[in-house]
């Protein structure tokens, strides 16, 4: 379990909005008890914090406004200033990773729109989650955007020096390193990895916790070549041409879609926290 020199006293957050992507929205952490919908490591979250504020008898809500495939533009154009009506103490921005997989784009440009909206959080006396990027070089195909979510996780620390925000760096929690964190789209996290990068988020706050989030499961038998082989063309055909495909059309995973928790509400319906 990671230590520090000096752990934080952990404030107590009474309002909590979650904002973002797919990541945040919780695919692929399916709903124990409604398949359609999903959890995902902020939910999680937000039930630690539920609990904990019960047994200090203070009250708790939670809002989540994350779409899948927004962009940092949409993400902070649909969801800040909704975000910031709701009065929030702790809010988590998770943002650009979407921009990230596109074949142009300007990192430092991301970034710059990524830190002035943790500034207007900010400024507002809410505390900032932040998120890097995973470290995807061990994943097969996929490692070919690593150079990117480097880039993306350098400039992340920054921001988060610069505005006083807390930082989750998944990047290097090596448990992730393992294709069973991930979901079959090689992209989004399974219900365990979300329940790890909540642990840590968790821990990042300040708060105590009873997973050990750090250590990697036990190694799974190695996939012959012929197999692996199979694997990959599999992941091609039934996750990367259809985004391909999306991206020539214009299209993304999220159009028509809502927040599927737009107002701050208290989490009975979330599953218990890590």
């Amino acid at each position: 379990m990671p230590t520090r020199p000096d752990s934080p006293q952990p404030r107590v957050w009474e309002r909590f909005v979650a904002l973002g992507d797919s990541f945040t929205e919780g695919l692929v952490d399916a709903h124990p008890d409604r398949p359609d919908d999903h959890v995902g490591w902020a939910d999680r979250v937000a039930a630690a914090l539920a609990a904990r504020n019960a047994e200090l008898d203070r009250p708790f809500g939670y809002a989540n406004l994350a779409i899948r495939g927004r962009l940092i533009d949409a993400v902070i154009g649909e969801q800040l200033e909704p975000a910031l009506a709701l009065r929030p103490d702790l809010v988590s921005l998770s943002a650009g990773g979407n921009d990230v997989l596109r074949p142009r784009v300007s990192l430092p440009a991301v970034m710059e729109r990524l830190e002035e909206a943790t500034l207007r959080i900010r400024e507002t006396g809410a505390d900032v989650i932040l998120v890097t990027a995973p470290d995807v070089s061990w994943a097969p195909l996929v490692n070919r955007v690593h150079p990117r979510m480097v880039e993306y996780t350098a400039h992340l620390w920054a921001v988060g020096q610069r505005t006083g925000s807390f930082v989750v760096d998944v990047y290097t929690l090596r448990a992730l390193h393992d294709a069973r964190m991930w979901g079959p789209d090689r992209i989004h996290f399974s219900s365990e990895g979300h329940t790890r990068i909540a642990s840590q988020a968790l821990w990042t706050l300040g708060l105590e916790q009873e997973l050990d989030w750090t250590t990697p499961l036990e190694a799974a038998p190695p996939l012959r070549r012929i197999e692996s082989l199979q694997a990959d063309r599999e992941w091609v055909a039934a996750h990367l041409r259809p985004w391909i495909r999306r991206r020539i059309r214009g299209e993304s995973s999220g159009d028509n879609r809502v927040p599927k928790r737009p107002q701050i509400t208290p989490v009975d319906d979330l599953p218990a926290a890590p």
